[in-house]
């Protein structure tokens, strides 16, 4: 087990630190590149949280889908194969759940704030 901080905690003191001291202070060009830099930690920083149990989740529902085990890369091609040779059909609703899941999950990391994320976000969270 890692000690403390985590890689994750201190992923989020750097971003915080670049955030709150060093972004004030640059102008133009440079303060666009340090946003990039930010904005690139923030990610891995919620990759680092929230990976683990998105995986686990795609996983199970792909196992669920497919009624095979394997790891994820592999669930993932043999879904692809499948629908490709109409074993699977694209407007099936546990195919088509799944792959909103998965997507939910992936902008949960890339960018929460995203306006379309926080619309579908809402309209899931209300049923």
């Amino acid at each position: 087990m890692q000690n403390r901080p985590t890689a994750n905690e201190l992923i989020g003191a750097v971003a915080t630190f670049v955030e709150q001291n060093v972004m004030p202070e640059l102008e133009g060009a440079l303060n666009f590149q340090c946003r990039i830099a930010l904005n690139a930690l923030r990610i891995i920083e919620r990759e680092l949280e929230l990976s683990p149990g998105l995986e686990a989740d795609e996983m199970g529902r792909l196992m669920q889908l497919l009624g095979t085990e394997g790891d994820l890369e592999d669930l993932n091609r043999n879904l692809s194969q499948r629908i490709r040779k109409g074993e699977v059909a694209i407007d099936d609703p546990d195919l088509l759940d799944h792959l909103k899941q998965t997507t939910m999950g992936k902008a949960s990391i890339d960018n929460p704030r995203y306006s379309g994320y926080q619309d579908l976000k809402k309209h899931t969270d209300s049923n």
